[in-house]
């Protein structure tokens, strides 16, 4: 079985990941609304997704 010759301090494995950074995603504008909506999500305004319909939106009464 693999042993390893020193352990690796966390301060050390924390180090490894800093280069991450988090970034906004990218956004577009619905073309059947308008409304502003993250690339690849069905429009929560309308329901359209690249000019079809994916989702009925029903009127609250």
């Amino acid at each position: 079985m693999a042993h390893p010759k020193s352990k690796i301090s966390k301060q050390r494995k924390h180090k490894r990941r800093t280069h991450y950074k988090a970034e906004l995603p990218t956004l577009a504008t619905c073309s059947n609304c308008g409304a502003t909506v993250e690339y690849h999500r069905v429009c929560h305004e309308c329901g359209y997704y690249r000019g079809k319909l994916a989702v009925e939106k029903f009127a609250k009464v």
